[in-house]
């Protein structure tokens, strides 16, 4: 599922989160219309969308109305804060860039919140397993680095991969080079193992994804009779 959220430019936090946590209800609750399992919901997205995704991991987790079992939060924008790492300018972003587009979603903030900027948080507990991958040249290195040791502190399963000497977004940027095709495999074989291994259990599902879950049991047992009959 693609939320279409609003963008920075068209209205400030907290718009593009609330599009986002609304579509994540929607998904648990029409779960049985989309062939998906409710204890397996998974987020994931790419630079100002994985810095999307790692607040709408907390904010989910703060609400406590839908769990998400997994979240893919790549080369994230998370903290608004100026960074110790003396970057040079890329050819993806840079750190002036970085300035507006903060500017431009926080706009008149004064108090920035950890659904804001989740480089904010403070506790990191009960978020669910991350996976993340991050240029070393990024603008974004020293955050998402950060970010994933609170987590590992914190007891979260993660798995960080540092691309040494690449800059931000590399792999969109450049998706014929090799380091951009082994990053591909990698998020691929970390997807399917997060399929078979990790999920949450939804406190609440709606009548529909029961009543669809109470038919598949059915079904099984009245096949397996069947076949016993053999």
């Amino acid at each position: 599922v693609l939320p279409d959220y609003r963008k920075s430019y068209e209205a400030p936090y907290p718009a593009a989160l609330e599009d986002a946590y609304l579509t994540l209800k929607w998904m648990k609750e029409h779960a049985c219309k989309l062939h998906i399992n409710p204890h397996q919901l998974f987020v994931g997205g790419e630079s100002a969308g994985g810095g999307l995704v790692a607040a709408l991991s907390v904010y989910a987790r703060d609400m406590n109305e839908v769990k998400i079992a997994f979240q893919m939060p790549l080369y994230p924008m998370i903290d608004d804060r100026p960074s110790s790492e003396n970057k040079q300018e890329t050819l993806a972003w840079t750190t002036s860039q970085k300035y507006f587009h903060w500017q431009l979603y926080k706009r008149n903030l004064q108090d920035v919140p950890v659904y804001c900027a989740p480089a904010r948080l403070k506790d990191f507990r009960n978020l669910p397993p991350t996976f993340t991958v991050v240029g070393t040249l990024g603008p974004f290195h020293e955050e998402t680095v950060t970010y994933m040791k609170h987590l590992y502190k914190a007891g979260v399963t993660i798995m960080l991969k540092e691309y040494e000497g690449c800059f931000h977004m590399f792999d969109t940027r450049c998706p014929d080079a090799k380091i951009s095709k082994e990053l591909i495999r990698l998020e691929q074989k970390v997807f399917q193992y997060a399929q078979q291994n990790f999920f949450a259990r939804q406190d609440e599902i709606s009548q529909e994804d029961r009543s669809f879950q109470e038919d598949i049991f059915r079904n099984f047992h009245a096949y397996m009779d069947r076949k016993s009959e053999y």
